[in-house]
């Protein structure tokens, strides 16, 4: 088992005893310690904070323990439930909530976790603060609210959706080329919440035919997570057998993009953010 604390956030492989995995304690513990943190800036406002998640097998689980940590201690919560980063990030601003935990652990394999922690501009916290949230972690005592005191919680189910619509409202999305081009688009979901979002997103930019694979958000990832050469064999299969204009994988929490070439070769990551640039 291992546990990893840092100022990222806490990651851990789940079960074993508390400290040494990421048990439902540690959970308890660090989210309490999130909490006080945000508390500390403001003792007597109601926070509001938003949590969604990958779709990992343990991801319901953490889902119910954080919620409920969070609630006991006197927080609102909004649960958008199956999601993205991208996704949450933009849902902490839009609800003009106080921050925002993401549950993921990005590329890493199945068994892992984490709670990634957000501020109330949906940025992941600084160094310092993260810091800071270790330590409260390890020295304080919680304070959970009375009956009275309870959070309340709210589930939402559109925030994709949400994202796509703000997606094709900048400038620089060009729907109706998209369309005229009558592209042909191959998505590795890595049976996580890619599997929702892409598919959706490709539609609403009107890709005229999508094809694809591991896109049920079930969290059995059939090949290792990270999107590397070495690991996306089967997408440029497909690429290249549908005559696909080009392929796009994802991470389990769709913060990182890899992209297929019409020949099946990888177009390096390292490449992505330099072509973007260019056409803006």
């Amino acid at each position: 088992m291992t546990l990893i604390k840092s100022i990222s956030g806490i990651r851990g492989t789940i079960g074993g005893n508390p400290g040494e995995g990421l048990s439902p304690l540690d959970i308890v513990k660090f989210t309490g310690a999130y909490l006080m943190f945000l508390k500390k800036k403001d003792q007597d406002k109601k926070l509001k904070i938003v949590v969604g998640r990958d779709a990992r097998i343990s991801g319901e689980m953490v889902n119910h323990v954080v919620i409920g940590t969070l609630m006991g201690m006197g927080a609102d919560v909004v649960d958008i439930g199956l999601s993205t980063t991208p996704t949450v990030e933009i849902a902490v601003v839009h609800q003009k909530a106080d921050g925002g935990i993401i549950l993921t652990a990005s590329h890493n394999p199945k068994q892992w976790n984490a709670l990634k922690l957000l501020n109330e501009n949906g940025e992941f916290l600084n160094a310092a603060e993260g810091e800071e949230i270790l330590n409260i972690a390890e020295t304080s005592s919680y304070l959970f609210a009375d009956v009275d005191n309870l959070g309340a919680l709210k589930t939402r189910d559109d925030f994709i959706d949400i994202h796509i619509r703000e997606v094709l409202k900048l400038k620089l999305v060009d729907v109706d080329a998209i369309k005229n081009a009558g592209f042909r688009v191959a998505i590795d979901g890595v049976n996580s919440t890619g599997g929702i979002a892409i598919p959706r997103l490709l539609s609403a930019l009107g890709v005229a035919k999508i094809e694809e694979l591991y896109c049920r958000p079930n969290g059995h990832f059939p090949h290792n997570p990270e999107p590397l050469p070495e690991n996306l064999t089967e997408i440029s299969r497909l690429v290249k057998e549908t005559k696909c204009d080009v392929g796009f994988v994802v991470d389990p929490d769709v913060d990182r993009l890899a992209i297929i070439n019409e020949d099946g070769t990888m177009f390096g990551e390292e490449y992505t953010l330099v072509a973007v640039a260019d056409y803006i």
